[in-house]
């Protein structure tokens, strides 16, 4: 399954690139990217039954990452 996310606050580029990174290391996540000129998340999973289940866990590296950025839903 893939799903696009609006994000807040994502502050820079370097940022952007770190939580990428960081995300495409979840557990679940075939393919994330951050766009920083955007400011979208695009999320690939394998699974489209526990889509969910690694959304959660993405939202929260994401809160530990980088505190001022929100993955709106």
């Amino acid at each position: 399954m893939r799903k696009v996310f609006k994000l807040d606050e994502i502050d820079c580029a370097n940022c952007a690139q770190k939580l990428e990174d960081a995300i495409n290391r979840v557990e679940g996540v075939e393919q994330a990217r951050v766009n920083f000129l955007t400011q979208k998340l695009t999320l690939t999973t394998a699974d489209d039954a526990n889509f969910d289940d690694v959304l959660d866990r993405v939202v929260k590296l994401t809160a530990d990452l980088e505190p001022d950025c929100e993955i709106l839903r």
